[in-house]
C-alpha cells in the first residue's frame, strides 16, 4: 500500500493540524461543487504525518479519495510568507470526490511560523531541487538555495512522496503574480487550470531548482505547475474557483 511505504519513508504521528478561517468558510460550496461535477463517493479522508522540519514540526498529508484514479497532488504553501494556497489545500481536504487528491497543507511550517520566504534553516525551499540547481549566496538571503540539492528535511520528504505516489498532476500554490506558472510538459495542465479559475497562463521557463522543474524532468509523463495567487488572503468565491478548478483538472484524462 501507498500509505504504508510513505510510513516507512517518514514515520507516523498523530500531531494536530492548523485549521484555516478561510478553509472552513469554503467549505459549503467546495462541497456541493463535487456533488454537482458527478463526483463519486470516496473513502474518509486519512492523515498521514510524513515527517518532521528540522524545527520539529510535522509535515502533513491528507489523502481521500479513489485511489484508482490518476493522483493528483496539492501543495498548499512552500514559502511560509505566501500562505494563501493554504486555504485551498484545506478546503480539499474536506471534498470528497472521486479523485485520488493528496493534500499537503503546508510544506514549510517553519517559515510560516517566523513569517519568513525560507524555513528555519534561511534556505528557499522552492530552490533546493536538483534540476538545473544553482549555488551561491548565504542563508537567509531571498533565494538562497542552500548548500547542495535537497539539503532540507522538507525537500527530501516532498520528493520522496512525489516519487512514491508519481502524481498525475502536482499543483504548488504560491503568491503574488496572479498567474498560472507552465512550461514544457505541464503547458496543457496548466491552461486548463487558468481557464477554470479564471486566470492568465504564464507560460514561460522554469527558474533553477524548482520543485516544478524537478518532477516535469524527473517523471515526463506528469504536469508540475504553480500557481501564483494575487496578494492576500482568498475571498471565499475566488477559493472556490480554486477548489473548483483542481477538481475539474483531477476530472480529466
Amino acid at each position: 500500500m501507498v500509505l504504508l511505504a510513505v510510513g516507512a519513508i517518514a514515520g507516523c504521528g498523530g500531531s494536530s493540524m492548523h485549521a484555516s478561517h478561510d478553509a472552513s468558510a469554503a467549505a459549503g460550496p467546495a462541497a456541493s461543487t463535487a456533488a454537482s461535477s458527478g463526483a463519486g463517493a470516496s473513502a474518509s479522508p486519512r492523515r498521514i504525518e510524513l515527517g518532521r522540519t528540522a524545527g520539529g514540526r510535522p509535515l502533513v498529508a491528507i489523502h481521500a479519495g479513489d485511489e484508482r484514479s490518476p493522483p493528483v497532488l496539492v501543495v498548499g504553501a512552500i514559502h511560509g510568507n505566501e500562505l494563501a494556497g493554504v486555504a485551498v489545500a484545506r478546503a480539499l481536504e474536506r471534498i470528497r470526490a472521486g479523485a485520488d487528491l493528496w493534500v499537503v497543507p503546508e510544506l514549510n511550517p517553519d517559515g510560516a511560523a517566523r513569517g519568513t520566504r525560507q524555513n528555519g534553516r534561511g534556505v528557499d525551499l522552492n530552490a533546493n531541487w536538483s534540476s538545473q540547481w544553482r549555488g551561491g549566496g548565504r542563508p537567509w538571503d531571498v533565494y538562497y538555495p542552500g548548500p547542495a540539492p535537497f539539503s532540507e528535511r522538507e525537500t527530501r520528504i516532498a520528493r520522496a512522496l512525489i516519487l512514491r505516489i508519481r502524481p498525475h498532476v502536482t499543483v504548488w500554490y504560491h503568491q503574488h503574480m496572479d498567474v498560472v506558472w507552465a512550461w514544457g510538459p505541464s503547458t496543457s495542465a496548466g491552461r486548463r487550470y487558468a481557464r477554470y479559475a479564471g486566470m492568465r497562463l504564464y507560460h514561460h521557463r522554469w527558474l533553477p531548482g524548482t520543485a516544478a522543474n524537478w518532477q516535469n524532468h524527473q517523471l515526463p509523463d506528469s504536469a508540475s505547475f504553480t500557481v501564483e495567487l494575487p496578494a492576500g488572503s482568498l475571498t471565499t468565491r475566488a477559493l472556490d474557483r480554486h477548489v473548483r478548478a483542481v477538481l475539474a483538472l483531477a476530472a480529466h484524462r
